[in-house]
């Protein structure tokens, strides 16, 4: 019997995966100098350095020997770090902020668990609640690890894993600094996608910094509509999707609109700034756009960045 996460992925290879193949070639490119494809500049040559490498063209002319130097290509490792809070359940009828998640870890360990390269996944679900949870009960949700790995079939574990908490969704606050804490302590001179809504508690902004110290950082931003719009409907029951609190508010009440849309321009503020001051790159995901196009937008700027 097929499970659902092979049917999600034979899907997304048809839709996704193939216009995307191309697209993200070669291996890794490096700081560090060696024998690779990609000419890194001239120095002069010193003893014990390779004859072969020479430019002898530049030698006559400086009438001094000078030696080339290339990028040095070696295989990549991603982590891809998965928000599994309350929040990213936001969403329409088979179209939330979960769903976008599932398709990009699928997607995105398909397209980078080739020639060697590997991908790891962290399910984050690390909050105090999940900690005291776990720690009473073994089958509660926490953080869990896949090792990373390469193939279609190692891409199929960490759907798994996804589908394994799909109908427990924990309904817990995100830890943001925690999260980001947890793929520092494994990352090390890694590409780190961070696939989160950026929706919780915690100071995140410097453990950002010290991840991206280390590693190559990408934080995708899946959006729902419902985070940042608020539908003029009168009376209505509001819960904050992290800690479940409800209050009754008046949709149509001016003031209370104004706070909303104050609230989430801070919100707003706040991750374009700590992201910027980390060096991370953000992109938004929204539940409503095309994957492809999104995923297309991200590589190409994540190319000319590396240019």
């Amino acid at each position: 019997m097929i499970s659902a996460p092979d049917r999600l992925l034979h899907r997304l290879e048809w839709r996704v995966v193939r216009q995307l193949d191309g697209r993200i070639q070669g291996g890794y490119r490096t700081p560090r100098r060696g024998v690779g494809l990609d000419f890194a500049g001239l120095r002069p040559y010193v003893e014990g350095d390779d004859a072969r490498h020479i430019d002898w063209n530049v030698t006559a002319r400086l009438d001094e020997p000078q030696v080339r130097e290339f990028n040095e290509d070696r295989e990549l490792t991603t982590w891809l770090v998965l928000d599994r809070s309350a929040s990213m359940v936001i969403g329409g009828e088979g179209r939330g902020k979960h769903d976008v998640l599932a398709e990009l870890a699928l997607i995105l360990a398909r397209v980078l668990g080739r020639n060697g390269n590997r991908v790891g996944a962290i399910l984050y679900d690390g909050s105090q609640r999940a900690k005291r949870a776990a720690a009473m009960d073994a089958d509660a949700g926490t953080t869990r690890i896949v090792p990373p790995g390469t193939g279609r079939s190692h891409a199929l574990r960490i759907g798994r894993e996804l589908a394994r908490g799909a109908d427990s969704w924990p309904a817990t606050t995100t830890d943001l600094g925690a999260m980001v804490n947890t793929a520092a302590s494994l990352a090390r001179r890694c590409l780190v996608i961070v696939i989160s809504d950026f929706i919780g508690t915690g100071e995140w902004q410097r453990p950002l910094i010290r991840l991206a110290h280390r590693n190559d950082v990408v934080a995708l931003r899946v959006v729902d509509r419902a985070d940042v719009a608020l539908p003029e409907v009168g009376l209505i029951v509001v819960e904050d999707a992290e800690t479940g609190e409800q209050l009754l508010v008046d949709s149509a009440d001016p003031w209370f609109r104004t706070r909303f849309r104050d609230g989430v321009d801070e919100r707003e503020a706040g991750l374009r700034f700590g992201t910027r001051r980390a060096g991370v790159p953000l992109h938004r995901v929204d539940t409503r756009g095309d994957l492809l196009e999104t995923l297309l937008k991200v590589i190409t700027e994540t190319q000319r960045r590396r240019r």
